[in-house]
């Protein structure tokens, strides 16, 4: 069935429960970001609850403007919009040189650019054959994978790394994960993964290692303030950089897209994109107006629908409106960040692992595996991108600009694919191009 006939027919409770399961799969993610770049700014406490807090309403208002598909802007599958990791870097190594305002005027031109460009960018789909799509869904799992098993020791730099009680917290979920999609069929499978978070979390707050101070301290209500750290500043040279980000991360959404294409039974064309692309774009402008960030979509997301097998929009639409109220009270955002991170990493490695599967499956179904050369561009960008995950200092002395698409897993491996793609390509039409030609037709 198409995505398109089930885009309503979730009840409003089982709607609930699955958009805050998106919700609870890509928080992590979506907090984050705006704590790295926040600390590295070295923003007041109060400002760097505002960042988080905002980041959360405009992730939900970033979801909403790509799942409401028109004629101009929205792709109308079922994604998540969250800040893009790629922009994290620059935005720090240009707030330190020309200040905060400097980033979002950066921000705001790099949006525009987007969506004045988007049909530009639409007519990427012809470099993204099976044999891309289907590398570029295997290299997500495979760089989203040491995410979740560092979360699963207790996260990165946590002196209990691997402790016996994290990794009995996260196997723990993961077992019952694994159970609930052995014994359970229909809506209690769909939840899966929000009943291992839940259990999880109660347990771990039995064993003590739930702290119940965040929530404390979190204030009711939170007023929106548009630019809230003063009026944009434009300087070319961060705007081209994070115009550079922006592709960047268009890039890495084609492959979602196409991904989710092939998930939802929907043929995924060129003004498909450029309606993505260009609700990407108003994200992106959004993100400076509030003082947040761009926005990319989230790759996390696309292993939950693997895994449930929903999906039909409005679901994501309910997480939308969870997003946008999480960013208005924050204290009941703050419940959110009660789970532990080993009780998120048991959660995540079933995700992203079905991200990996995902790919695989597209691989071996629509690509010609005895094709030399089909193989060549899988192992050459499977091989980058987990190849930069595992090694990210490799290109830590080329210039800040090669670094934005050489610094993240996913980008290099994609990139690596669409370019040995071109290269094949290129050859073989020209060689088809010239073996179809009469002979002494070039005299």
């Amino acid at each position: 069935m198409s995505m398109n006939a089930k885009t309503t027919s979730q009840p409003p409770m089982r709607r609930f429960s699955l958009g805050l399961q998106h919700v609870l799969a890509m928080y992590a993610g979506a907090v984050i970001v705006p704590l790295i770049v926040g600390s590295a700014l070295k923003l007041s406490p109060e400002q760097l609850a505002y960042l988080v807090s905002i980041d959360l309403l405009t992730c939900g208002l970033a979801t909403l403007l790509q799942v409401w598909s028109n004629r101009f802007f929205g792709i109308g599958l079922p994604v998540v919009l969250g800040c893009t990791f790629t922009a994290v870097g620059p935005m720090i190594a240009i707030g330190s040189q020309h200040g905060i305002s400097t980033v979002y005027g950066a921000i705001l031109a790099a949006g525009l650019f987007v969506v004045l460009f988007a049909g530009l960018f639409g007519k990427l789909i012809r470099f993204f054959p099976p044999v891309v799509t289907g590398s570029v869904v295997t290299i997500i799992g495979l760089t989203l994978i040491p995410v979740a098993l560092n979360d699963m020791g207790g996260g990165v730099g946590n002196p209990n790394f691997g402790a016996p009680i994290n990794l009995l917290l996260s196997f723990g979920v993961l077992a019952l994960i694994i159970a609930m999609n052995r014994f359970f069929t229909g809506f209690w499978r769909a939840i899966s993964i929000l009943l291992g978070l839940i259990v999880g979390t109660l347990v771990a707050a039995l064993l003590g290692k739930v702290s119940f101070a965040p929530f404390y301290e979190a204030s009711w209500f939170h007023m929106v303030h548009p630019f809230y750290f003063g009026m944009p500043t434009f300087e070319i040279t961060s705007i081209l950089t994070m115009i550079l980000v922006a592709a960047v991360s268009l890039v890495e959404s084609t492959g979602v897209f196409l991904a989710l294409g092939k998930i939802c039974d929907r043929d995924i064309r060129s003004e498909d994109l450029t309606r993505g692309y260009r609700a990407e774009g108003l994200a992106i402008i959004l993100g400076g107006l509030f003082n947040a960030f761009p926005y990319t979509t989230y790759s996390q997301n696309v292993g939950l629908i693997q895994m449930s097998g929903v999906r039909t929009r409005d679901v994501i639409m309910a997480a939308g409106g969870i997003l946008i109220v999480l960013g208005l009270i924050p204290k009941v955002a703050a419940l959110t960040t009660l789970i532990p991170t080993p009780v998120l990493g048991g959660a995540t490695v079933a995700m992203f692992g079905m991200v990996v599967s995902s790919g695989i499956r597209m691989l071996g179904s629509q690509v010609d595996l005895n094709n030399h050369e089909n193989l060549l561009i899988i192992a050459c960008s499977v091989g980058m991108g987990l190849g930069v995950t595992v090694v990210p200092t490799l290109f830590n002395q080329l210039p800040q600009a090669v670094q934005i698409l050489t610094s993240n897993g996913i980008v290099a491996g994609s990139f690596t694919a669409i370019v040995l793609n071109l290269v094949f390509n290129l050859r073989r039409k020209r060689s088809v191009a010239d073996a179809s030609q009469p002979q002494g037709a070039a005299n």
